[in-house]
């Protein structure tokens, strides 16, 4: 049943702008800030669009909630609020002594939505997660994409199920006790689909990063580019109820206010937590190794709650895998010594020479006053898996052996740890980076763009999956039997008992950097990590080895294989395992 509705959208760009519903077109009134009105009577799920100027093409609505024929069609309306929520005993769940579970909505399961992805839920509460952090579901162009390209920020994409099937996705999680991040991307739009550019002064002049225009965040008509982007990260909190935003490459959010846009989202994101009775988490990934990032805005910093520590990353890659190119050769030079500074500081680049960037990088973190918490620590997540030449895990170098030492280094570290989707069984399935571009100049021009710079370091271009190729998109899928089969049903088994041990365990949740102890030999590859009464003893060679701990362990709460040889403080590790060690 149609009922008058109130169509408002900020163009300051074009001199007219006509509101089309359902095939009947309006004019618009202007007001001094450049926000469009107009009255009709429309149905609760009319299609809608705006024409610009004297064009006569309808463009979707720049904060629309629903695209049902994908970001060049038409929008739909959508009321969030009729949606009857069962999640009323859902209070939420603090970052803090949490573990993250990234997922990408679209190779996650066969079908690749969000109500397929809820009959995986249940493997996620066996595991023993916490939270589940969604790539970007915003809209894009075509039907499948990592989400990065996104242009339409208000929508759910619909291949994914769209917007209903997101809040039926969210209140199934909250049901089971997990709680939802979401990845959302601030910093650029995608190629295909923009058409913000026709309402509003969205990127800034002269400004560009790795991935296009820097967005207008401090330039003229900039409060309403910040408002959109505010006003966007309230909606997933309080209407789709989500519990916290993952906010990609902060770097790039060229803000030259004296309050940058990130403070200014904290701020109102924290009023509304007050509001909804529930904490609501915001974690940065930021390049900058600053920790001001998630210092609290009393303190003068940013207020994020946390944010992801690719130092931690790059030490323990390099450490399992002994690679040593590109970003890795700072840490393969510095062998255990820098996985050891990143597990007692989070940051390695804490003011030290960067070789990868040329320069001095980054600032020590104050151990004193950060919980290691705040860092997100992780042996994969979604670009450093997708952003190598072929998509490969490190289950497809390294031995069912190491990636249980790895594992348990993660997993029993002072920070929040994450896990990418089908890792904790060593998932052989790639995961590679896919598009599905409609326009096929810019398909062509990412394809190209993707294999040059690969055979600009080495590598065969027949060899670099082709992005637009459906294949590489189906290839990337998990594959579902596997956590029934060895070895990968082994490794599983590993993830659920360090979860629940550290669950079990205080000493894994303390979050005090200034507790952490780290003893190490670089040449009989062993590793000792102090969490107060509790050692982590990790074997990286292929023999056996003998470690001298500082005092005889009285148990052994977890082993990756055989159980270690103790001999007073003497411990005698299998080759390429480890063990957590009581010394009560």
């Amino acid at each position: 049943m149609s009922a008058p509705v109130e169509f408002a959208v900020w163009a300051p760009v074009p001199e007219r702008v006509r509101l089309q519903v359902d095939g009947s077109v309006h004019e618009m009134r202007r007001d001094d800030a450049g926000w469009w009105r107009a009255e009709v009577e429309a149905a609760p799920e009319a299609d809608y669009g705006y024409l610009l100027g004297e064009d006569d093409t309808p463009r979707p609505d720049p904060r629309s909630r629903r695209q049902p024929e994908g970001v060049h069609g038409l929008s739909r309306r959508f009321d969030p609020a009729a949606y009857a929520w069962g999640d009323r005993a859902w209070t939420g769940r603090p970052l803090a002594g949490g573990v993250v579970y990234e997922v990408h909505v679209g190779t996650f399961t066969p079908e690749g939505t969000l109500d397929a992805a809820i009959t995986r839920l249940d493997h996620l509460v066996d595991l023993g997660v916490d939270f589940v952090e969604l790539l970007p579901v915003n809209g894009f162009d075509g039907t499948h994409n990592w989400g990065y390209d996104g242009v339409l920020w208000y929508t759910v994409q619909e291949s994914y199920g769209g917007p209903a099937a997101y809040q039926r996705f969210v209140d199934a999680c909250h049901q089971r006790g997990l709680g939802v991040v979401q990845d959302v991307v601030y910093n650029h739009l995608g190629p295909s689909g923009n058409y913000l550019p026709l309402y509003m002064p969205i990127f800034a002049e002269g400004g560009a990063n790795t991935w296009g225009e820097s967005v207008n965040l401090s330039g003229p008509d900039s409060d309403e580019v910040r408002r959109y982007i505010v006003d966007n990260a309230l909606m997933w909190l309080r209407d789709m109820h989500v519990d916290g935003l993952r906010l990609d490459a902060v770097h790039a959010l060229v803000d030259e206010r004296a309050t940058h846009v990130l403070e200014e989202l904290a701020r109102e994101v924290d009023r509304l937590s007050v509001a909804e009775g529930r904490p609501l988490t915001l974690i940065a990934e930021s390049d900058l190794n600053d920790p001001r990032t998630v210092t609290p805005r009393a303190a003068g910093g940013l207020g994020m709650t946390g944010q992801w520590s690719d130092d931690f990353h790059h030490a323990l890659h390099a450490t399992l895998t002994g690679e040593g190119q590109g970003y890795y050769r700072d840490f393969a030079d510095a062998g255990l010594a820098g996985l050891a500074r990143t597990l007692t500081g989070a940051f390695f680049h804490d003011g030290a020479w960067s070789s990868f960037r040329r320069r001095h990088h980054g600032r020590p973190v104050d151990t004193a006053r950060l919980p290691g918490w705040k860092f997100l620590g992780y042996l994969q997540d979604h670009d450093q898996i997708g952003n190598r030449a072929v998509g490969d895990r490190v289950s497809a170098s390294l031995s069912p052996g190491l990636l249980a030492v790895g594992a348990t280094l993660v997993l029993t570290s002072p920070f929040t740890p994450m896990l990418f989707m089908g890792e904790e069984w060593g998932a052989s399935t790639p995961w590679q980076f896919f598009t599905s571009h409609t326009d096929p100049e810019i398909g062509r021009a990412t394809a190209q763009g993707r294999k040059g710079e690969f055979a600009e370091h080495g590598w065969d271009a027949d060899e670099v999956p082709d992005p637009q190729d459906p294949e590489t998109f189906t290839r990337s899928k998990l594959d579902w039997s596997e956590p029934h089969r060895e070895p990968h049903a082994q490794l599983l088994a590993v993830h659920r008992a360090l979860l629940a041990l550290r669950r079990a365990q205080p000493e894994l949740t303390d979050a005090d950097l200034t507790s952490v102890e780290v003893a190490w030999d670089d040449a009989d590859r062993w590793l000792v990590v102090h969490r107060g009464a509790l050692r982590v003893v990790a074997n990286l060679a292929d023999r056996p080895r003998e470690v001298d701990l500082d005092r005889a362990p009285t148990d052994v709460l977890f082993a990756t294989s055989e159980l270690p040889a103790i001999d007073g403080a003497t411990v005698t590790l299998p080759p390429e395992s480890a063990a957590v060690l009581s010394t009560h």
